[in-house]
């Protein structure tokens, strides 16, 4: 049975890559088409097959709609007022065109530390995009550093949810966990960032345009440097009160304030409005400019959130059909030791349901009992570990995907042979480098 269910889950992937580049359907039809077969193949209730596809559709929708909507007008605010060029201007002046892949990854891995991955993409994007307008460069040379940078930081280091959730359930130490993430990620973002992309980006030329964000360049009335830094960090240090209030001697009241305010959809609220005042009305756009400049980022959005909407009904319908469950049991009875079971139970939940996160609090549930009576076990390296499985092979399930296609302009096939290969190799450097470290400590 567990092989049937893998064997239908495979099936229905193929019908996903079949669907957009052979057939030609949206991918969100491809998506939904997918969803239906996978869950009628594996045995899935007739009535619960529709309310399974809109749970999976709202979850990720109700975390991603607010980020994705508010990051794009922040966006489109950086891009059409010059300040995406002035932020360009600057790294390319400070670091040089060679240096600029190095630039990516910190920008990436710094503000990614914060922020969830899908918060720091649409800060950052607009950045890279604004950053391959002035240089003519490939877009996957300084993209692939930026979401190395981001996606590393979000799959092993506390305080991302995963991670946290695995500390928790593993009962580990999150001083070590932090220090040890930190020792870890560093290295695998360059091996997987600047590294991967120097190599890459002359074997891929993506054939299409960014669309999301169009970059327009301005020679005059530009806002100054430090206005287009404050607008585009402002998200980042408004999020940065939700990791310092709880440990801050503060009312109850201004504590509360201090979490609301840098929660991410409200942090990019604020930083809209900053943006419409400095960006806008100082750079003498009127109300109806700003009116007009919203309205046009917005309606590219719709794609995307029904791509990304479609691969979160996917991804619960695989959760529904039993796939997760089946993969879990079959790993139970295999004989490893627990830092490598964390790391390939991980990775077969994620190449199953799509999710990180989900991958990685489900492979802690797996492999905590398995630990709760061994000793000489690090409980630190496990969880990185575990985290280090959750980013493996990210393909048509996963919102990731589709965010990253659909911001760089790409087709699916470039996007599997960029991204996918990307986070393949986090996934592995990360796993190896924590062998190593369980080896010396």
């Amino acid at each position: 049975m567990n092989f049937y269910l893998l064997g239908v889950t495979v099936i229905a992937i193929v019908i996903v890559i079949l669907g957009v580049s052979w057939w030609k359907w949206h991918a969100f039809i491809s998506l939904t088409v997918a969803s239906l077969f996978l869950a009628v193949f594996a045995g899935v209730p007739m009535d619960k097959i529709v309310s399974a596809y809109e749970t999976g559709v709202g979850a990720v929708l109700g975390h991603l709609i607010g980020i994705l909507a508010l990051g794009t007008i922040l966006g489109k605010m950086m891009s059409d007022s010059g300040a995406g060029m002035q932020v360009a201007d600057f790294f390319i002046k400070k670091f040089g065109v060679k240096k600029l892949p190095w630039a990516m990854l910190l920008s990436g891995f710094i503000i990614g530390l914060p922020v969830f991955f899908e918060v720091g993409l649409v800060i950052l994007l607009p950045l890279v995009i604004s950053i391959r307008k002035s240089t003519k460069l490939n877009i996957l040379l300084i993209g692939i550093p930026v979401l190395a940078g981001l996606s590393i930081v979000h799959g092993l280091v506390p305080p991302h949810p995963g991670a946290m959730t695995a500390i928790g359930i593993y009962n580990a130490n999150l001083g070590h966990v932090l220090l040890y993430s930190l020792i870890i990620a560093f290295p695998t973002a360059i091996i997987a960032g600047p590294i991967f992309a120097k190599w890459i980006h002359k074997r891929v030329t993506p054939v299409g345009e960014p669309e999301l964000i169009r970059v327009v360049t301005k020679s005059s009335g530009l806002p100054s440097t430090g206005v287009s830094f404050f607008i585009i960090l402002l998200p980042v240090l408004l999020m940065l009160l939700t990791l310092i209030a709880p440990y801050i001697s503060l009312p109850g009241f201004i504590e509360k304030f201090l979490l609301l305010i840098g929660s991410p959809v409200i942090a990019l609220l604020i930083s809209c409005f900053a943006a419409y005042f400095f960006l806008g009305y100082r750079q003498g756009m009127d109300k109806t400019l700003i009116k007009k400049l919203t309205e046009e980022c917005l309606m590219p959005l719709a794609s995307i959130i029904l791509i990304i909407g479609a691969g979160g009904g996917f991804k619960q319908v695989l959760i529904a059909s039993g796939v997760g469950n089946a993969i879990a049991h079959m790993s139970e009875q295999m004989s490893l030791s627990p830092i490598v079971l964390a790391f390939l139970v991980a990775g077969l939940i994620r190449i199953a349901t799509g999710s990180a996160t989900v991958a990685l609090t489900t492979a802690a549930g797996i492999v905590s009992p398995v630990v709760a009576h061994m000793s000489g076990v690090n409980l630190e390296l496990l969880v990185i570990a575990t985290g280090a499985g959750s980013l493996m092979f990210s393909h048509v399930n996963d919102a990731g995907f589709w965010l990253v296609k659909e911001y760089l302009g790409l087709t699916v096939k470039e996007t599997f042979k960029t991204w996918t290969v990307m986070e393949t190799i986090l996934s592995f450097v990360a796993f190896g480098l924590t062998l190593i470290l369980n080896a010396i400590i």
